[in-house]
């Protein structure tokens, strides 16, 4: 028994299976269909079962909009519409053949002029008529101009979407499948509602269509019967005006129903529900609503004149519900804080987990609401691309594996400011002047600019608020113009060099190692950790970017560490072992086309002096040097720093390899741009130059 009733139903899913399979074929043959029959005559029984299919659809239309929950979930609508239409449409070209060719056009038609209507011609166009208006004038007028709403307020809420998106990726609040996942539910919404605005003109055509059809129908068959079958003008009147208003009156009730659908489905918001439910909850939650309105209709029982039965039966209905409502609502709050308080009283006391508040971003670089256009790619903001390309210079540059730089809004700062931060802290800030580009003097402009002054965040340099009209006169007197976005990418690039040592963690390093070992295995297999700790080999590199020396020559610099580990485990040292095998990369940067660097050298006296008053303590090497002698040493060395700077030249001071790092601790935050180099650190290739001379009297 149970497998013959198992062969049926397998068969009846497989053949759905295979109708859903060949589905583009069933709406090819039903669009070319439609088509046939504006072209050749059906038979009216045919058109019977077509005009009842044409209700059943528009039916089935409807309560499908209404148990939608969210407008994407009948996202074909739009095509369906066109489809309808065209169907009715051809419908309308079946029935009128029919009825001016035979008079007559099938049952349907011919129960729709006599039943429906009683019969009356008058009453039969009176009813398409205000069919015609209710559609027209109300429905379609509505639906459409809901559409156009929609599709303008859903194409301007794009961007604070897409921003939205990109901020809780970058939070890593959600992956990038569920962020491409999230953007293609915004554009096809945009999509949805933009052929919804389209869609509902089909509507509205429509219905003038049936209007000029109805009155060709009544004069063509006027015409028809008085002329061609011979019939009386009272006759031909009758007969031909039924049939046309039971013509119409088939086709305009779906009609109707589809334009009621293309309202409910435009009107529908997102919810969890479909739109019965929602009612029914939204009406259910306000018992006050319905208590006043059920007040009201019996008060309206006892005006004289009006008849009091009706009033006090719908009122009375009213005030029930309504009185049902409150105290079912009232039974339900009660019965919540019973639950709530029980569940309270028996549970146990737990610690708050405050875990997920404890992670900070290395770095992130917050903007205020006026520059969110700088992120938004739909508006031409390219930030998030350039910050990006700040990664790849930093890996390229400083060897520098940076985690993603997260980008907030937060409307605790400035309109057109801007904050860098480093582990939640704030290292620099700075604001930007709408629509203003950024005029900066290099030291070789001498034309002022009309303009608002300002001090260059990354270099200091002195510059000048302009607009654009003044850009081509600033760039032909010298001046250096960029606009915002380039602005905070080079403040971002700059913090994240003078901050590279800290942004530099224990499991960055790590990474680094891991990564390397895939290529060169043997020099991290021979330093870590038999010789030294990854936290070891991370204080080395930090000390190294401390001074903005690259790390990206990883090999050199743990084969070095592999040689002078057995050695020593001071990393100050191990630090300057390393800077002297890198010696090529450090001294590159500062030699020019002729192989010339232009140096400040140190007096040998003060170099031996500094040598002298090392001293070694608990906490390592320091220098003992006398207080005054120190400073004024710094400001000697400040002195000739800003001299050789003024010049064009990076101010680099030449000591030896003993007191060096001494002299960089001394002068690393009065003159943090000073670069340090020690004699082992030149190469023999290199052709020293002195432009100045730091000594004592």
């Amino acid at each position: 028994m149970s497998t013959a009733l198992a062969a049926p139903r397998s068969s009846s899913r497989s053949a759905l299976n295979r109708l859903m399979d060949n589905s583009d074929v069933a709406i090819a043959i039903v669009v070319v269909g439609i088509v046939v029959m504006m072209i050749i005559p059906l038979p009216p029984f045919l058109l019977d079962i077509l005009l009842t299919a044409n209700i059943a659809a528009a039916l089935a239309i409807v309560l499908a909009t209404l148990y939608t929950t969210e407008p994407l979930q009948f996202s074909v609508f739009p095509s369906l519409l066109l489809v309808a239409t065209l169907f009715r449409l051809a419908l309308n070209i079946s029935g009128t053949r029919l009825i001016l060719l035979h008079g007559h056009a099938g049952e349907v038609i011919e129960s729709f002029g006599r039943f429906v209507v009683g019969g009356n011609v008058v009453v039969g166009l009176i009813v398409f008529t205000i069919l015609i208006v209710i559609q027209f004038v109300v429905i379609t007028n509505g639906a459409g101009r809901v559409a156009e709403v929609a599709a303008r307020f859903t194409l301007d809420a794009m961007p604070g979407k897409q921003m939205a998106i990109d901020a809780d990726l970058n939070a890593g609040v959600i992956t990038d499948e569920e962020a491409k996942k999230r953007r293609e539910i915004i554009a096809k919404e945009a999509d949805f509602y933009g052929a919804m605005d389209g869609a509902s003109k089909f509507v509205k055509g429509d219905a003038i269509a049936a209007v000029l059809i109805v009155m060709i129908n009544l004069l063509g068959g006027l015409a028809v019967g008085v002329f061609q079958q011979g019939m009386g003008f009272s006759e031909a009147i009758q007969h031909f005006s039924l049939l046309t208003v039971g013509e119409g009156l088939v086709n305009q009730i779906p009609a109707l129903l589809i334009s009621t659908a293309t309202g409910i489905i435009v009107t529908r918001s997102v919810g969890e529900s479909n739109l019965g439910q929602d009612l029914a909850n939204q009406i259910v939650s306000q018992p006050r609503a319905l208590f006043l309105g059920g007040l009201v209709t019996t008060a309206l029982g006892l005006v004289p004149g009006l008849p009091k039965l009706p009033f006090f039966i719908i009122g009375g209905a009213m005030l029930l519900v309504s009185s049902t409502l409150k105290k079912g609502i009232r039974e339900d709050a009660e019965a919540a804080a019973h639950d709530e308080a029980t569940a309270v009283a028996t549970r146990p006391a737990e610690p708050e987990n405050v875990a997920a508040l404890l992670p900070l971003d290395p770095l992130e670089l917050e903007i205020g609401y006026g520059l969110v256009p700088l992120v938004d790619a739909d508006e031409g903001g390219d930030l998030l691309g350039r910050v990006a390309m700040v990664r790849r210079q930093m890996a390229t540059e400083l060897g520098l594996s940076l985690a993603p730089i997260r980008i907030r809004d937060n409307i605790q700062l400035g309109s057109h400011d801007y904050a860098v931060k480093i582990k939640g802290v704030e290292v620099a800030r700075w604001s930007l002047m709408p629509g203003q580009l950024l005029a900066m003097n290099p030291g070789t402009a001498d034309l002022p600019l009309d303009g608002i002054p300002t001090i260059e965040p990354s270099f200091g340099l002195p510059a000048v608020w302009i607009g654009e009209a003044q850009r081509e006169q600033a760039e032909i007197s010298g001046y250096t113009v960029v606009d915002s976005t380039s602005l905070v990418v080079t403040h971002l690039s700059e913090v994240i060099r003078r901050n590279a040592a800290e942004l530099l963690g224990r499991q960055d390093v790590r990474g680094l190692l891991d990564t390397l070992k895939e290529r060169f295995p043997a020099p991290v297999d021979e330093l870590v950790p038999d010789l030294m700790t990854v936290g070891e080999v991370q204080r080395v590199l930090q000390t190294l970017l401390a001074e903005a020396v690259p790390v990206r020559d990883l090999v050199t610099i743990l084969e070095t560490l592999g040689d002078k580990a057995k050695l020593t485990k001071d990393v100050p040292i191990l630090a300057e072992y390393c800077r002297q095998a890198l010696s090529r990369a450090i001294c590159g940067r500062f030699v020019d086309e002729e192989g010339t660097l232009r140096a400040i050298t140190l007096d040998p006296e003060i170099d031996r002096e500094v040598a002298e008053s090392i001293a070694r303590t608990d906490d390592g090497t320091a220098v003992t040097m006398d207080p005054a002698r120190a400073s004024a040493l710094i400001d000697t060395l400040k002195e000739q720093a800003d001299q050789v700077q003024a010049m064009g030249i990076v101010p680099v001071l030449l000591c030896s390899g003993a007191s060096r790092r001494h002299v960089k601790a001394l002068t690393a935050h009065a003159i943090p741009t000073l670069t340090v180099l020690s004699y082992h650190e030149i190469l023999p290739s290199v052709r020293v130059e002195p432009v100045g001379l730091a000594a004592l009297v």
